[in-house]
């Protein structure tokens, strides 16, 4: 259904320009070029040429983008809020209306030149709906959202720019509505001021939704283990509270705060982070030599899930235009994805099976095998006595559904804690093995929220929650749809407007 919506109103778009273009003079094809097409705009409209850049950034380029279609518009004498709205809410309906009647005509610059208002003033006016309306586009419809780590490849890539559907899974009002447009938590080039006041904080809600989540969707979600950062560029999300807490300071909460500044980020202004939801309310995970099962059946192995191998030889190296063409290593610049392995003769390969069987076939290669990763801790949920469990032996582990109760036992409280207390919001004491929950001694919890468990296709270079646990339906911010740009060195072309799987 979203994507039904999704291909009409592209078709309905495009199909409006290309006749808005014939009638403003300018070659009709040109209006199915992306990006080309805004170009032409600028150029009919006398726009300063840096406004089509602009569009490249992320977030902020929306309003960009809006803007300038609603000042292409107002050249066809369509300066009125409701012609504005109509750009911005049903441009797959008054597009084509613009384009294709015989009462509608292209008049140029000469039509700003009949209102009383200066085109300056007009202009303006352009720009803040443009603002308003980029922003609830934003918060109910889509937002862009850029990948900055390895953790999803080679199914996303760094510098892999989306497009998020908020409708899919129902958008979320705003809990912390006083903030700076098109930002997320921090304000423009700073990463630890924040770009909102949390004096005001309304209660999590939920619009109705396109479809349910399904399992294996590449979902953006708001970190759990972000509520708290040391807000310290090299710490952040990146090396968490939490985990400095233990590792350092063993809980102790006010020696860490003494010397490290700390932030807590309202829960929809948490860092957001993209990873596949492999494990459904309800699911049971387990990880077993590096191999995921979910409800003991080996989960789906996404085409550009990535892990890492030990590939042991006779001594012989590899062939440039090998890794350079076959497995999209350079030779130069492996980014750690071609390192020395465990004994003389080997290497470590992060890459995915179908590119494995491709190294088995090379001359001199004697053996190929995943690598097992055996380090204990680190892990949720941190209690190496009850939970022994490394990266590739992980679990099993049952997901918590709405409504299911939860036994709760000393040797597995560790899995719930934060759930009750945080998550969920309950007060939680524990007392000679008995929990007391909201001041009644109960022997089970039960979840008034859904979770999921999420992981990176980057097996061996994910932070996902193996490391911290279950993602709250509340932290879900939408489905990962499309790559509408890519970028190393330049475009990636091959990449643009490809679906998300």
């Amino acid at each position: 259904m979203g994507w039904t919506i999704f291909i009409l109103a592209t078709l309905g778009w495009h199909l409006g320009l290309f006749g808005m273009f014939k009638k403003a003079g300018i070659a009709p094809w040109k209006a199915l070029v992306p990006f080309y097409n805004t170009w032409c705009m600028v150029q009919a409209t006398s726009i300063p040429r840096f406004w089509f850049w602009l569009q490249l950034i992320p977030i902020a380029g929306q309003f960009i983008t809006i803007w300038i279609c609603i000042i292409f518009v107002m050249h066809f004498k369509k300066v009125s809020v409701p012609d504005h709205a109509a750009v911005v809410f049903i441009p797959f309906f008054y597009f084509p209306y613009l384009g294709f009647s015989p009462k509608e005509k292209w008049h140029g610059t000469d039509a700003l030149k009949l209102y009383y208002k200066p085109v300056s003033r007009e202009w303006i006016d352009a720009a803040v709906f443009a603002t308003v309306a980029a922003t609830l586009i934003r918060t109910f419809v889509f937002e862009a959202y850029v990948i900055p780590s390895e953790s999803m490849e080679k199914s996303l890539l760094v510098n892999d720019f989306l497009f998020v559907s908020k409708m899919s899974y129902g958008p979320r009002t705003p809990q912390t509505p006083v903030s700076l447009p098109f930002v997320h938590n921090t304000m423009p080039y700073s990463i630890t001021t924040p770009s909102y006041i949390k004096g005001i904080q309304l209660p999590y809600y939920r619009l109705p939704a396109l479809s349910s989540i399904q399992r294996n969707d590449a979902m953006v979600f708001n970190f759990p283990a972000g509520d708290t950062i040391i807000n310290l560029p090299e710490f952040g999300s990146k090396v968490t509270y939490y985990d400095v807490l233990r590792s350092q300071y063993r809980g102790d909460r006010n020696a860490l705060m003494s010397e490290y500044p700390t932030l807590v980020h309202p829960m929809d202004k948490t860092d957001n982070y993209i990873k596949r939801g492999v494990g459904m309310p309800g699911d049971l995970v387990e990880i077993k030599q590096a191999d995921l099962y979910i409800n003991g059946l080996p989960a789906y192995v996404p085409p550009g899930a990535q892990t890492e191998y030990v590939v042991t030889t006779g001594g012989n190296g590899f062939d440039e235009n090998f890794l350079r063409n076959e497995l999209g290593i350079d030779p130069e610049d492996t980014k750690g994805q071609l390192t020395p392995g465990p004994v003389k003769g080997s290497f470590i390969f992060n890459m995915t099976a179908s590119e494995a069987e491709k190294v088995k076939k090379q001359p001199g290669v004697l053996s190929v095998s995943k690598y097992i990763d055996t380090n204990v801790g680190l892990f949720f949920p941190n209690d190496e006595a009850h939970f022994p469990w490394t990266l590739d032996n992980y679990g099993p582990l049952l997901v918590p559904k709405k409504g299911v109760p939860i036994d709760l036992t000393p040797e597995n409280i560790a899995l719930y804690r934060r759930l009750i207390t945080v998550y969920e919001g309950a007060s939680l004491t524990e007392k000679e093995g008995q929990f007391i929950i909201n001041g009644k001694t109960t022997k089970q919890f039960i979840p008034q929220l859904n979770y999921y468990w999420m992981m990176g296709d980057n097996r061996h270079r994910s932070q996902d929650s193996r490391f911290w646990g279950f993602v709250p339906e509340t932290h879900v911010v939408g489905k990962a749809s499309l790559i509408w740009f890519s970028w190393e060195k330049g475009p990636r072309w091959k990449r643009l407007f490809s679906t998300i799987k």
